[in-house]
């Protein structure tokens, strides 16, 4: 059977496909590693997206069209000219009889949001936020580290627990039992051997993204140094939504703000709760959660607005994948394609 939609969700660290039916049947999905065109490249890009594709079809001989439509959102498509080249390399391939393009971030909100409007901001590897307005107005940032501004993806996060934590163990800075708990993910006896196999591309530096998880463990044990970093995160959080609701003019209504990545779904209760506290202040009547779905879903409810699907195909559809959602619930983007502990060699 053709599916009428396919859809994809191209994040930094993980790129996921559906394909579904105008009914919102799932006929197939797939999981990869991250293909941002930023990071590998246009063709190298439609290439890795192809090759899920026909992983999500079920490995058939690859006749075109694939679907009736192609909903793609992907993080690196920052600026117009980024998407204009994946849009001609896809375009090339002849998917679809039509294909609709866009940044990762409107792909989260879709999937969150009753309507696709509100604020959304993610955090996986990266961070970045939308907004969207009831009349259509958009609202977003870049999304290039430093260089844009950005502060708080998983990575980041991964590097502030291993940077304290070195300097504990220096006498540079304070003391913190993110010294022991940095020392013991990578089962070293010394931080400095860390540093030295890091250095020399013994330890694979992929491996700083796991951090991330243990940073948040630490500030729940009540470590001050972890829960000063946790503190920062909180704030660059409702920073982003508080400024897209400021923007959209969207404080006096009752917008939601959805919240996701593997960072997001992963730091627990406590955490958001402060999260959704800043936000009211901004926004009195906002209602703040975390995606239950992953954002391929909004991408693939994208593409049933496009083919104008009834209601009930999208409810169908939210149904079905809910389960694919909640598999990797509260667990960092990390270790969608493994556990990156394992970079040091035995």
């Amino acid at each position: 059977m053709t599916p009428d939609v396919v859809a994809i969700d191209g994040g930094n660290s993980k790129t996921e496909v559906l394909v579904v039916t105008r009914a919102g049947e799932v006929l197939g999905h797939a999981r990869g590693p991250g293909v941002s065109p930023q990071r590998v490249g246009v063709a190298g890009c439609v290439a890795a997206l192809e090759e899920l594709v026909l992983r999500a079809l079920g490995g058939g001989s690859g006749a075109r069209p694939f679907g009736r439509h192609t909903s793609a959102y992907l993080a690196g498509l920052d600026y117009p000219r980024e998407a204009d080249a994946l849009r001609a390399g896809l375009l090339a391939r002849g998917w679809s009889d039509t294909l609709a393009l866009g940044n990762d971030t409107l792909a989260l909100l879709r999937a969150g949001s009753s309507d696709g409007t509100g604020v959304a901001v993610v955090c996986g590897a990266g961070i970045n936020g939308v907004g969207v307005a009831p009349d259509g107005r958009t609202h977003g940032f870049p999304a290039l580290g430093r260089l844009s501004g950005d502060w708080g993806g998983g990575y980041r996060l991964g590097e502030e627990a291993l940077w304290w934590a070195v300097r504990a163990e220096d006498g540079r800075g304070p003391g913190t039992a993110l010294r022991a708990a940095v020392a013991g993910y990578y089962g070293a006896r010394t931080l400095s051997e860390v540093i030295e196999g890091l250095h020399f591309k013994e330890i694979d530096t992929a491996s700083i993204h796991g951090l991330c998880p243990l940073l948040f463990e630490v500030a729940s044990a009540g470590d001050e140094v972890a829960r000063q970093v946790v503190a920062r995160f909180v704030e660059e959080v409702s920073v982003l939504a508080s400024v897209l609701l400021r923007r959209l003019g969207l404080t006096t209504s009752a917008p939601e703000v959805i919240l996701g990545g593997g960072v997001l779904t992963g730091v627990g209760p406590a955490v958001i709760t402060e999260i959704e506290r800043r936000c009211l202040k901004v926004a009195p009547r906002a209602v703040v959660r975390v995606a239950d779905v992953n954002p391929v879903v909004g991408a693939a409810l994208f593409g049933l607005d496009t083919l104008g699907a009834p209601a009930s195909a999208k409810a169908a559809l939210k149904a079905a994948t809910r389960r694919i959602g909640t598999e990797v619930a509260g667990r960092p983007a990390v270790f969608d394609n493994g556990d990156p502990r394992h970079g040091r060699p035995a």
